[in-house]
């Protein structure tokens, strides 16, 4: 056995470690899909690693947007038919998946990547609200009637970063609005079925500080 006689490979311990570090995965759930893993052929768990690989190397995100994308331009952004006059500011990359599911919205995006959460050091110069104002004003000079859509959690952090947002760019002369409240008090979009997303995003209304 191995030093530690927990597993008969250092190997094997250093895989499943690595895979026990994803969140929500447990030493029993990383163990066996390492064990998985290995009695798989080799191909396999070379093309396995290759995509992972890629995740780190490959992936861009969107210039505009700040979309994961496969170039500088995400798909969303370079699709002529999207309404570039109504963006929506959602959290995270997996907020803008929740809407897409919907199949409800045919704007364009703007991912802050996190919300001001001051308990875990998180301020406004840590998300991309300076972005999203800087976007505004240039969108501004090509565009009449911008609406933005603020799209996050109902939790204090997420009334917080709207209220913030909505303070920055109030001047700007653009319409703010938020989702319908289908969406419960500390909702993450994430979670919310599609039916019950697309109605708030139909629904909106403007945004009240």
């Amino acid at each position: 056995m191995y030093a530690n006689e927990k597993y008969p490979s250092k190997i094997l311990q250093e895989a499943v470690e690595a895979i026990g570090s994803l969140p929500g995965v447990g030493s029993r759930s990383a163990l066996r899909l390492a064990l998985h893993l290995l009695g798989q052929p080799a191909e396999n768990i070379h093309q396995f690693t290759a995509a992972i690989n890629r995740l780190a190397d490959d992936v861009h995100y969107c210039s505009q947007c700040q979309m994961i994308a496969d170039s500088d331009t995400c798909a969303i952004c370079a699709d002529r038919t999207r309404d570039a006059r109504t963006i929506c500011v959602v959290e995270s990359v997996r907020d803008v998946m929740s809407i897409e599911a919907t199949g409800q919205y045919r704007g364009v995006y703007h991912v802050l990547g996190g919300i001001i959460s001051p308990i875990d050091g998180i301020g406004p110069s840590d998300i991309r609200i300076k972005e999203l104002v800087d976007r505004i004003r240039t969108t501004e000079q090509m565009i009449s009637k911008i609406e933005i859509i603020l799209a996050l959690s109902g939790d204090v952090e997420g009334e917080t970063t709207s209220l913030y947002i909505y303070r920055q760019i109030e001047g700007l002369g653009v319409k703010v609005s938020t989702l319908a409240r289908g969406l419960g008090f500390g909702d993450d979009l994430e979670y919310a079925d599609s039916l019950t997303l697309g109605r708030s995003l139909l629904a909106r209304q403007p945004f009240k500080p």
